[in-house]
């Protein structure tokens, strides 16, 4: 009777230590998909400030610097209602 105990105890040490070290794995993978994710987000801010200063330095050759900003503006909310519209229609 104390063996039957004594190998019951020792399966589910080793069925808790299985499912230990499954956890872990899934923690790892996500922290490292959230940290990868947050790197890419802020890659594309970085990218999409960038376009938004071409854009008003291409708009300021021609036109005068308050023209610019102000088409520049116009076109950054524009993209931005876009974006928020397909977002809202591919959320429900």
């Amino acid at each position: 009777m104390l063996n039957s105990l004594a190998e019951v105890l020792i399966a589910a040490t080793d069925l808790l230590e299985a499912e230990g070290r499954a956890l872990q794995h899934a923690v790892l993978r996500t922290v490292w998909g959230v940290a990868l994710i947050g790197f890419v987000g802020l890659l594309a801010v970085a990218g999409a400030g960038l376009c938004t200063w071409a854009l008003y330095q291409y708009l300021a050759l021609p036109l005068a610097q308050p023209t610019a900003a102000l088409l520049t503006g116009l076109i950054t909310l524009a993209v931005a209602g876009v974006l928020a519209w397909i977002v809202r229609n591919v959320n429900g």
